[in-house]
C-alpha cells in the first residue's frame, strides 16, 4: 500500500521539527546534561536524541545526504588552455 506524498507545508514542518529535535538533542548530549549511556537506560538517550531525528530526516528528505556531500565537495575547475 502506497501512502500519498506529503504536501510541502507538512513536509517543511516535519523537517523543521526533526532539525530542532536533532539540535536540541545534540546540545543536551554535548552539554552533558543527559549522558549518552546510562546503567538504567543503556544507549536509549543517544538513540532518542540523535539517531531518531536523523532517521526521520532521512525518511522525509532521502536526497539530503547526497545534496550535502555535493555541497561540501570542492568544485573542480576546467583546465584553461592558452
Amino acid at each position: 500500500m502506497r501512502h500519498p506524498p506529503l504536501d510541502s507545508r507538512r513536509r517543511q514542518r516535519l523537517l523543521a521539527t526533526a532539525l530542532l529535535w536533532l539540535g536540541a538533542g545534540t546540545a543536551l548530549l554535548a552539554s552533558t546534561l543527559v549522558p549518552a549511556h546510562t546503567a538504567l537506560l543503556g544507549w536509549a538517550p543517544l538513540v532518542w536524541l540523535v539517531a531518531t531525528p536523523l532517521a526521520l530526516l532521512l525518511i522525509v528528505e532521502p536526497q539530503l545526504p547526497r545534496e550535502l556531500a555535493l555541497a561540501w565537495r570542492p568544485q573542480r575547475r576546467a583546465p584553461r588552455w592558452r
